[in-house]
């Protein structure tokens, strides 16, 4: 793709960064069949080519962002599947993200789009918070039934319809919190490694069991787990939503409390049970890299970052009894498979412990969650649920396996059919318990 940069728009790094991932798009429109948006609405706008075209535009010009951009930019759920397809290697995850951060800082966003936008990024990130508020959902679930339904192929949902999509993801109890920051799991029997588990803001809330099967698995096999005191959100959150001083925060405050774990008793890795956290801090490298004092740190920790599957790959596990009668559906979380490329190493490990795995039809195809969308989204989120979950209901599974909670919440919003997180079943696969239902 020509691009038209001016020497002044160069010396800026990031606009440096754009013009090589727009001069790499050949317009060849592979990524259209695989973008869930696209395959929805059929609007080339709505496709990653769409979007680059728009961004070009919007970057070269300088000009602030019109609110048929923000709506395009918007409806993207930053699955990633364009680059997976992409048989140019476009980096189209940065490129969309700095279309973020421009639309938050030019575009004037309605009073109450801006309001709910912040209050999400206040809410998540934040555990404390983020209970309470789940507590005050419950308590307002059965006023959700009196609030409009968002009308199908709506351009821009409505405060009213996004508070509706809130309530009904919101859990009818919530489970005990899980282990202090700070605690340290040692290892039983000879210890043969040492790593720091990620420990999450919405899923320490929603589901602190996912952490603690893998605390279980990983001590039952001689790794030593630390909980990292002082830890933070790792910013997706807020990254995605174009508030970048708030991530770029966060991931400075992670930087510098792993390296003084890692430097002071040592880490073999910073292990991450949620798969849309995992991409991120995987690119903490890139985020910093015109950091001059975060740099290099943050290069160090994205090298030892690594999802719980990519690590338990490269130990032996002893399953402790056979699950063969258990057919479970493999959700290839958008996060994992296009974000981190990784695709086969989580079935392969539950194949190897017992289960008997199938593949889901269309499992490029995001399940509408993507972080904060399925509320700011709720039309076009719920309609991909749907489609997920009835690609699910094909092979008749008795468990739903994923790595990520955001899919796991929005899938389990459409099924009855538990779905678990994978580290749960390689738990119970080893002698831990049988995961629990929705």
């Amino acid at each position: 793709m020509k691009t038209e940069f001016t020497l002044a728009q160069l010396a800026d790094p990031d606009i440096r960064e754009a013009d090589k991932i727009l001069r790499a798009c050949v317009h060849c429109g592979f990524c259209t069949a695989t973008c869930p948006t696209y395959v929805l609405l059929g609007d080339e706008l709505d496709s990653p080519r769409g979007r680059i075209y728009l961004i070009r535009e919007m970057l070269e010009k300088e000009r602030p962002p019109t609110a048929d951009v923000v709506k395009h930019i918007d409806r993207c759920l930053s699955c990633l599947a364009c680059m997976t397809t992409c048989p140019s290697g476009v980096h189209y995850m940065h490129l969309v993200d700095q279309a973020r951060v421009r639309i938050e800082r030019d575009f004037a966003r309605p009073p109450t789009d801006r309001l709910l936008r912040s209050v999400l990024a206040f809410v998540l990130p934040r555990p404390g918070v983020f209970r309470l508020s789940m507590t005050l959902a419950r308590l307002a679930r059965p006023l959700a039934a009196l609030l409009p339904t968002p009308a199908v192929g709506a351009s821009t949902p409505g405060l009213l319809q996004r508070i509706k999509a809130m309530l009904a993801l919101a859990p009818s109890g919530l489970p005990q919190p899980g282990p202090a920051a700070g605690s340290v799991f040692p290892a039983i029997g000879t210890r043969r490694g040492r790593v720091a588990l990620l420990q999450g803001c919405a899923q320490q809330v929603l589901a602190p069991r996912i952490n603690q099967a893998a605390i279980s698995v990983l001590t039952r096999h001689g790794v030593e787990v630390v909980l990292v005191k002082d830890e933070q959100c790792c910013g997706a959150l807020t990254h995605h939503m174009g508030q970048d001083g708030d991530a770029l925060r966060r991931a400075r405050a992670n930087v510098t409390v792993w390296q003084r774990e890692a430097d002071q008793r040592g880490l073999d890795a910073i292990l991450v049970t949620t798969s849309g956290c995992g991409t991120v801090v995987k690119d903490y490298g890139y985020l910093l890299r015109e950091d001059r004092e975060f740099a290099a740190p943050a290069a160090r920790i994205s090298a030892l970052a690594k999802d719980v599957s990519e690590y338990l790959a490269g130990i032996e596990l002893t399953p402790s009894t056979q699950k063969g009668d258990v057919t479970v559906a493999y959700h290839s979380a958008c996060s994992l498979q296009h974000g981190q490329k990784i695709t086969q190493l989580p079935k392969e490990l539950l194949s190897k412990n017992g289960f008997v795995v199938k593949d889901v039809p269309e499992s490029h195809l995001c399940c509408g969650s993507a972080g904060t969308y399925n509320i700011l989204q709720p039309d076009i989120a719920s309609r991909l649920r749907d489609r997920k979950v009835a690609n699910i209901a094909m092979i008749k599974p008795d468990m739903i396996a994923a790595g990520n909670i955001g899919c796991m919440v929005q899938i389990a919003g459409g099924t009855s059919v538990p779905v678990v997180h994978t580290i749960e079943l390689l738990d119970w696969a080893t002698g831990g318990p049988r995961p629990g239902l929705n």
